[in-house]
This record gives structure tokens, C-alpha cells and sequence, in this order.
């Protein structure tokens, strides 16, 4: 049995969004984390995709020649920057990829504050659900920082960090701000590898350190199965109750003046200079 972290009895939320386009997802998400702050909104669980697929940049990552700008435009591949750190990873459709965030403060989690703590117990929850699946996921532990962060997210796993035989399967980056914190994270169902390469032409070989449950289970998961298995296991591990739901009228509002003001912007995704 799975030892509880006795997170308060407050009932998480459990919120899948429909595919949309990278802006609004990270607006999605920046409004729930402000709600989060303010305690008008519970913690949540988040399930989504990406329409159209987009390349999404770490909030302080230059928005340089790693990503190649014209072959997105050809491909019809959108990019944003997100609110979390980290690299830049390539989000596909639901057919190829689920990307998760967890919105929550430490009393959520029963007082678990710190950056690797809080990485370790969403680490924890995600291993049991992938594990469920038949998938031999790992989770790393402290893993080394001394060589320059890559460009490209899946070069190297971090810290807490999901891997099936040594590859990365799950790419994960968190922003805090006092007690509260936004993760993000991003499980391969499938990989379009010549639309990868065409992305990141500055590394050298990006399936070289990466995976996918396609090839971890022989097949292709559903989005659908994939995020059940998830929910359950966030419950199951950690004692916590996800309801069903959606955004509330103040948190669409607040996502949609995001999405004006900040990050369907050139400003915003140009970032640091």
C-alpha cells in the first residue's frame, strides 16, 4: 500500500480540456495557478493536448535558432512560451502525445514544499500509473546538473523524471511562486520523428535519448486510457479525491485576457534578449 502524504481533505479537481492552441493552454493553466494563490480555485489535476501541435519554449529559454521558426511555419506547428521552466518540447496532437499540469500549495500536498519534493511527488504518482499501463517506467532520482541545460527537453532527463531503459518518456518543469506551485509535464503516446528532426535541427540525434509507450507497450495507447490511468493513480498514491470538472466563469475570463495581454504575443515570446 502506498504510504499517504495526508494532503487536506479539500477535494481536487480533475479537468480535461479539449485540443486548442498553445496560448490558451498556458493561459489555462496560468489561471488556475493565480486562483490556486488566491484559494478560488481548488487544486487541480489537468489533462490536454495541442491544436494545432506546437513547440512549446521554457519561460527563460531564448527563443534562438534551436527551434527552427521557418519550419514550423511550413509545417503549421504553433509556438509559445510557457510560464514553467525548462527546455523546449514539441507537443503533437492527442493521437501522439498528453500533456498534464498539476495546480496545487504545499498544505495540498501535506506540506511538502520544495522544488525536488514536489517533482518527486508528482514523480511518484505518475511511475504507478504508468507502471499500471504494463510500461518498466523508472523515475530517476537527483540526477546531475553540471552540463549546459540542452535546447531540446527530451536530451536529457532530470531529477524525479520518468524513463524506460534509460530514455526519457516524460518531460516535466515547474514554476512556483510562494507555497504554490504549476508544473507541466509531457507524456509520449507516439513520436513523429521527421517532423522532430525538421524542429530541432541543432540536436543532433533527438530520438536518441527519448521514448514512447508506443514503444514501451508494443502498441499506442489512447489519450483517454492514458489519463485514467494517471487520475487513478494520483488517487490511489496519495490519497486524494479528484472530481470532475470544468473551468469556472472567472477562471475562462482570466485565461482569455491572458491569452490578449501576454501569451499570444510577440513580446511574450520573444522573451529574454
Amino acid at each position: 500500500m502506498a504510504v499517504m502524504d495526508s494532503p487536506r481533505a479539500r477535494p481536487w479537481r480533475l479537468l480535461v480540456t479539449e485540443p486548442t492552441d498553445g496560448a490558451t493552454n498556458m493561459a489555462i493553466d496560468e489561471a488556475l495557478s493565480l486562483g490556486r494563490r488566491t484559494d478560488t480555485s481548488p487544486p487541480t489535476l489537468r489533462f490536454f493536448a495541442w491544436d494545432p501541435p506546437t513547440v512549446s519554449l521554457g519561460f527563460g529559454q531564448p527563443l534562438g535558432d534551436h527551434v527552427d521558426l521557418n519550419a514550423c511555419r511550413r509545417l503549421g506547428v504553433g509556438i509559445v512560451r510557457r510560464p514553467t521552466g525548462g527546455s523546449a518540447i514539441y507537443h503533437d496532437g492527442p493521437e501522439r502525445e498528453l500533456t498534464y499540469s498539476v495546480v496545487a500549495s504545499a498544505d495540498d500536498l501535506g506540506g511538502i514544499a520544495g522544488l525536488l519534493e514536489t517533482y518527486r511527488w508528482i514523480g511518484r504518482a505518475l511511475l504507478a500509473g504508468l507502471r499500471s499501463m504494463g510500461a518498466p517506467a523508472e523515475m530517476i532520482a537527483i540526477a546531475g546538473g553540471e552540463d549546459p541545460t540542452p535546447a531540446f527537453c527530451f536530451a536529457r532527463t532530470g531529477s524525479y523524471e520518468i524513463e524506460v531503459a534509460g530514455r526519457k518518456l516524460v518531460g516535466s518543469a515547474q514554476r512556483r511562486r510562494g507555497t504554490t506551485f504549476l508544473q507541466h509535464g509531457s507524456v509520449m503516446l507516439g513520436v513523429d520523428e521527421l517532423r522532430l528532426r525538421a524542429l530541432f535541427p541543432t540536436t543532433a540525434d533527438p530520438l536518441a535519448t527519448m521514448t514512447t509507450l508506443e514503444a514501451a507497450l508494443g502498441h499506442r495507447p489512447k489519450f483517454d486510457d492514458v489519463a485514467t490511468a494517471l487520475a487513478a493513480a494520483f488517487e490511489t498514491e496519495h490519497g486524494i479525491t479528484l472530481r470532475p470538472d470544468g473551468l469556472t466563469a472567472d477562471e475562462t475570463a482570466l485565461a482569455e485576457r491572458l491569452v490578449r495581454e501576454k501569451y499570444a504575443t510577440d513580446t511574450w515570446l520573444v522573451g529574454p534578449t
